[in-house]
C-alpha cells in the first residue's frame, strides 16, 4: 500500500488532494483516517489528518493501526514556506541534523527513498510551465521517527502560490508518476554534503545525470560528525554508492571526513 498523505490545515496540500481526486480516479471509501475521509485507487491511499504534518512522528504506525495495512512509501503532499516567497516546487526527505526546532527528535532521520526524490525533480521540471524554481531541499524538519520510506513534495513558498490550480495540478500528476515507477527504477546514490538550503549543485546533477540523492547536508548544519553522516547512509532505501561534496559549500573539517569516509567505505567521492 502506498500512502498520499495530506492536511487540512494546509491549502497547498488541500489544493494537490483536489487535483488528485479530480484527475487519477480516487474514490472514497467507508473508512476513516484521524475522524477524516480515505480516498482510494488501487493500491494507493489518500488519507487526511487535522494538524501540520511535520510533527506526525510515528505516522507509519498510526497507519497501519488504523487502516490494518503498513504502508510501503509515504508521500506528504505540503506547502513550502520561506521569507523570499521564492515560486517553487521542491522534493526532500526529512530529519534534523542538528536541534529539532519543527518536529521530530534531535539528530534523527527519516528514511530516505532517492529514487522516488529524483523521479519527482525530474517530473516537477518535465511540467513546469510555470517558470518557477525546481529543486531538491537540503534534509529538514520533521517527522524525524518513521521506518518506512517517505518524502515531502511542496509548492512554495507563499500563500500566494500554495492555491495555484496548476502547480497543484503539477504535483499531483509528479506524485502519481512516482508512485508508480519508483520500485522499478534504478540510478547511481549519492549522499549530498554541502550548499545552500536548495542544494542547487546536488540539483543541476540530478537533472542532468542518472545520479539520485539522498539525505543532503547543508552548510548551515556543518561540522558534522561521524555518526550522524554514517547513520544518513544506513536511513536510505537501498544502497549509497557515493559521497557527494559540494566543496566550496562545505566547511573544511566536513568535507576531509566525507573523503575520508568514503574511502573506508569503499564508496565513490565525488568533489564539485
Amino acid at each position: 500500500m502506498k500512502v498520499i498523505m495530506t492536511t487540512k490545515v494546509d491549502p497547498a496540500s488541500m489544493n494537490i488532494k483536489e487535483k488528485l481526486i479530480e484527475n487519477f480516479g480516487f474514490k472514497e471509501v467507508e473508512e476513516t483516517f484521524d475522524g477524516n475521509t480515505i480516498y482510494r485507487n488501487g493500491e494507493t491511499l489518500i488519507l487526511t489528518t487535522n494538524g501540520e504534518m511535520i510533527y506526525y512522528d510515528n505516522l507509519d504506525e498510526s497507519i497501519e493501526r488504523q487502516v490494518n495495512a503498513k504502508p510501503e512509501i509515504i508521500a506528504f503532499a505540503s506547502r513550502h514556506s520561506s521569507k523570499q516567497k521564492l515560486p517553487a516546487l521542491t522534493v526532500h526527505v526529512t530529519g534534523n541534523w542538528g536541534k529539532a526546532v519543527y518536529g521530530g527528535k534531535d539528530e534523527s532521520l527519516a528514511v530516505a527513498e532517492p529514487r522516488a526524490m529524483k523521479l519527482a525533480l525530474m517530473k516537477m521540471n518535465e511540467l513546469n510551465d510555470l517558470g518557477w524554481t525546481v529543486c531538491y531541499e537540503a534534509t529538514h524538519h520533521g517527522p524525524s521517527e518513521l521506518n518506512v520510506p517517505s518524502f515531502f513534495i511542496e509548492i512554495g513558498s507563499s500563500r500566494e502560490e500554495w492555491t495555484v490550480d496548476r502547480a497543484g495540478e503539477i504535483i499531483a500528476e509528479t506524485i502519481i508518476h512516482v508512485l508508480e515507477n519508483y520500485e522499478k527504477a534504478d540510478f547511481p546514490v549519492a549522499l549530498g554534503i554541502g550548499g545552500g538550503h536548495y542544494a542547487p549543485k546536488q540539483t543541476k546533477r540530478a537533472i542532468e545525470t542518472d545520479i539520485a540523492f539522498t539525505h543532503i547536508a547543508p552548510k548551515y548544519v556543518h561540522p558534522l560528525n561521524r555518526e550522524l553522516i554514517v547513520r544518513a547512509i544506513e536511513r536510505t532505501s537501498g544502497r549509497v554508492d557515493a559521497i557527494y561534496v559540494d566543496w566550496k559549500g562545505s566547511k573544511g573539517e566536513t568535507r576531509q571526513l566525507a573523503r575520508g569516509l568514503a574511502d573506508e567505505l569503499g564508496m565513490e567521492f565525488i568533489r564539485d
